[in-house]
């Protein structure tokens, strides 16, 4: 009777001791309508993301033009995160968030699904490009009434649900294995744009307005557009007098260019340079998500909002571990094993980042201003980070490891700088 109660006294005790599944029990309201409704997005938008590029190759567009894709989409949210913070406060989170979600995703994805070539991906670009509004709206919706302490923890549960699409990654590649590869991606977006309408509508059916979402409709209520958007000045002035929002900036810009050069270009030297077939590509990012998930339960839930440098040095060291093995990969078996070593350190060091990014933002972001600090913010990275793609893009056609080493370079950057921040009286606030 003992030996059978110990594995379930341990099971018990082994979540009573996890603040990260402690945390999921304990979300309430929209935290929990946020989190538990994220998993749809994997489900729907990461079967297609291992594709993206090389299905825009299939259809007929080279390097530059994928990278001048990715360049118009970054402006788009560039033009889109001004507008954010006037539009949430506005119309609401709640309602923000649903309504520029349908624009942002469901219409892309029937672009995307019946693309035949280059403008095509440029017009659905430009309405992805409006993701940068909900960005704001749900990340308002999910924290606001949320407790301070839990932030980290809840950020780590949305980056998480995103990497349980891994699961269903084999549907994709058994899609494509059957159908071939531009077939199967159309089908797959054409199931993204059915599960993200359907996500949407739950996710509002699920959710109420925030608090400080009711103060702000009742405060700009009345006022023109205009002058909401000059009230950017105040908010502009105070980011840039907090030492910690400029850090949040400076580690938000290095992480966008980052990700979204290895997004975009990750697929392509995978299977033109290091020869994996597309009915194996979305097997890498499902081993990436599995190993994600697995450290955010035994790694990332470690980590202390109060201690942040070691966290992120470690961060961007190992992302740069993994890229330095991608890039110099051969063809073959070896190369095949080598990108799982590499997938490895990737999935440390992005699953770091990508939790820290945004929380050290929401730590630092004025609560009373969120929506307009998150606005502008967006605002800024999107800006500098719009000549990155038609740059990357530029750096793939002379050589495809080349957009590889500006990462590594602006990552060794970003090491230097936070353990400059935290080694002059840097601090969350």
């Amino acid at each position: 009777m003992g030996a059978k109660a110990r594995p379930k006294l341990a099971i018990k005790d082994f979540l009573a001791r996890n603040d990260l599944l402690k945390t999921f029990f304990e979300l309430k309201g929209n935290s929990r309508a946020c989190i538990f409704t994220e998993p749809m997005w994997g489900l729907s938008m990461n079967l297609c993301l291992p594709y993206a590029s090389v299905y825009m190759l299939a259809l007929g567009l080279d390097d530059l033009q994928i990278g001048v894709v990715a360049s118009v989409y970054m402006f788009s949210q560039m033009v889109f995160a001004f507008l954010s913070g006037a539009l949430v406060d506005r119309f609401g989170r709640r309602f923000s968030t649903a309504v520029f979600d349908f624009f942002a995703w469901s219409l892309p994805c029937v672009i995307w699904a019946f693309a035949e070539g280059f403008w095509f991906f440029i017009v659905a670009a430009l309405f992805n490009g409006i993701m940068k509004v909900t960005t704001v709206s749900w990340d308002c919706l999910m924290v606001e009434d949320a407790p301070p302490d839990k932030l980290t923890k809840i950020y780590s549960w949305v980056i998480l649900c995103g990497n349980l699409s891994a699961l269903f990654a084999p549907v994709a590649s058994i899609l494509v294995s059957r159908l071939t590869l531009a077939p199967a991606v159309r089908i797959l977006y054409i199931n993204a744009f059915v599960i993200m309408t359907a996500k949407l509508i739950i996710l509002y059916a699920l959710s109420t307005e925030t608090q400080v979402g009711i103060i702000r409709m009742k405060e700009v209520k009345g006022q023109k557009f205009s002058a909401l958007l000059s009230g950017y000045k105040s908010v502009l002035g105070t980011m840039f007098r907090s030492r910690g929002m400029m850090f949040a900036l400076f580690i938000s810009i290095i992480v966008e260019i980052a990700f979204m050069l290895s997004s975009t270009f990750w697929q392509i030297i995978a299977s033109r340079r290091i020869g994996v077939s597309d009915t194996m590509l979305p097997l890498f990012p499902m081993v990436r998500s599995i190993i994600s998930i697995v450290l955010f339960f035994t790694v990332i839930t470690r980590v202390s909002q109060l201690r942040l440098r070691n966290p992120l040095i470690l961060g961007f060291a190992s992302y740069i571990v993994s890229i330095v093995i991608l890039v110099l990969l051969p063809t073959g078996a070896l190369g095949y094993t080598g990108l799982l070593v590499s997938i490895l350190f990737d999935s440390f060091g992005s699953a770091i980042l990508s939790t820290l990014r945004e929380s050290i933002v929401a730590i630092n972001a004025d609560v009373k201003e969120r929506s307009r600090t998150l606005a502008m913010l967006q605002m800024i990275v999107m800006l500098i980070s719009v000549p990155f793609g038609y740059i990357g893009g530029f750096l793939s056609s002379i050589s495809r490891v080349l957009p590889f080493v500006l990462i590594i370079a602006l990552f060794v950057i970003g090491m230097g700088v936070t353990y400059i921040f935290f080694r002059t009286g840097g601090t969350n606030k």
